[in-house]
């Protein structure tokens, strides 16, 4: 890496994306014009009324070298224009512009159909080391799943596997902050490294549909533990508690917090862990774990034990009927914890109205956390990075 670190911080968007720029259509502008108003905005975060949070600067005892090494790997593989690409500023504010819109708004960093297979092999491995067992191949589906949507709907402009954005902010460090992004349809995970610290917000994940029926990756299925342990909890609760948890029959279009609405503002509602039964504190529990469980073995834990110590002022809420059929929305929301799931109407399909057969989810971290944006701004408090070439200079909001 010695001698490539002048590459890093410097932002540059691709001068030859894997799809060219089109007219958006007039369904899309407004689109476009929400997501710039919102990124207009300084960063401050999910914020939730009368809850506090306090994220410290601190050693996990959980090493994340597999996780550099791969960063390091990837940055190697790419060629001299790839990488100036790819690499971005640790404080820019490309971080905020992921979307999960198909046709693409914004995009930035390297498209992973641009790329060899070996460099592809290598961005994945990034993924792969970042992520747990599970949450590597949830991710994986869905990339598979939207190369299903291409087969489904014919349009390799809009979907496919590989339609995905990788970019390195910073500089991969052991002591220094970093991160990584993938941008894409139903895709957009934010990694946050420094030391041995790793935020994982926002993590966005979809899919439409859920199942391929048929296809090259017939057989391949998303969110069912999701789907079934939110739907398990609302059943263990008796009918007194369903109702304070239900908050409204009418699913909202799209998740509060998806793309560019980073400076949310979100009242708890629904029921307090603490008025649930047993056995609905212990479905919210495994609820709770099946997403902080995506991120790497070590973390995971870390990132459950940080929500645990907050189950007094954490809420369950649901949107939606409750039975065997219908499309439900719910919301699990703490002060160090937002997660989002909700049944979308159809794009893929021609169905106007909500159904099982496409998902979002959403995991934040309220309170300033998202990107790691309170760590790094601690860091900044405790170092020197007046420099403008200092190759992870921050970049104020």
């Amino acid at each position: 890496m010695a001698g490539e670190s002048a590459h890093f911080g410097l932002r540059q968007r691709p001068a030859t994306p894997a799809i060219r720029p089109f007219d958006l259509p007039p369904r899309m502008q407004p689109m476009l014009d929400r997501a710039r108003s919102g990124l207009a905005e300084p960063f401050r975060g999910i914020q939730v009324d009368g809850k506090a949070a306090h994220f410290a600067l601190e050693q996990t005892g959980q090493s994340l070298a597999p996780v550099l090494e791969a960063a390091r790997s990837f940055v190697s593989s790419l060629g001299a224009d790839q990488r100036r690409t790819a690499c971005f500023a640790i404080g820019d504010e490309a971080w905020r512009e992921w979307s999960n819109i198909h046709p693409w708004l914004m995009r930035h960093g390297v498209c992973l159909a641009d790329l060899g297979h070996d460099q592809r092999e290598a961005a994945l491995a990034l993924l792969r080391h970042s992520l747990s067992a599970a949450g590597y191949e949830t991710a994986r589906d869905v990339m598979r799943l939207n190369e299903h949507a291409h087969e489904i709907t014919g349009k390799p402009e809009e979907y496919g596997e590989w339609l995905y954005w990788v970019t390195i902010f910073g500089t991969p460090s052991p002591d220094a902050p970093w991160g990584w992004q993938i941008d894409g349809h139903h895709l957009n995970i934010n990694c946050f490294v420094l030391g041995d610290q790793l935020v994982m917000t926002p993590t966005f994940m979809g899919s439409e549909p859920v199942l391929a029926r048929f296809g090259k990756y017939a057989g391949t299925r998303v969110f069912q533990a999701e789907e079934e342990r939110g739907y398990e909890l609302m059943r263990a609760l008796p009918a007194e508690a369903r109702a304070r948890a239900t908050i409204g029959h009418d699913l909202p279009s799209e998740l509060f917090t998806a793309a560019f609405n980073d400076n949310r503002r979100i009242e708890p509602a629904g029921i307090r862990y603490d008025e649930l039964p047993p056995e609905g504190r212990e479905r919210l529990l495994a609820l709770l774990a099946t997403y902080t469980g995506r991120i790497r073995p070590g973390h995971a834990e870390v990132r459950y034990a940080e929500v645990k110590r907050h189950l007094d002022d954490t809420t369950f809420a649901w949107i939606g009927h409750f039975d065997d059929a219908s499309p439900f929305y719910y919301r699990v929301l703490s002060p160090v914890i937002l997660v989002e799931f909700d049944h979308q109407s159809g794009i893929v399909f021609d169905n106007d109205t909500p159904s099982r057969d496409h998902i979002h989810t959403v995991v934040r971290t309220p309170n300033g956390n998202d990107y790691g944006k309170d760590l790094l701004r601690q860091h900044y408090a405790h170092h020197d990075h007046k420099h403008e070439d200092h190759a992870h200079r921050h970049h104020p909001s």
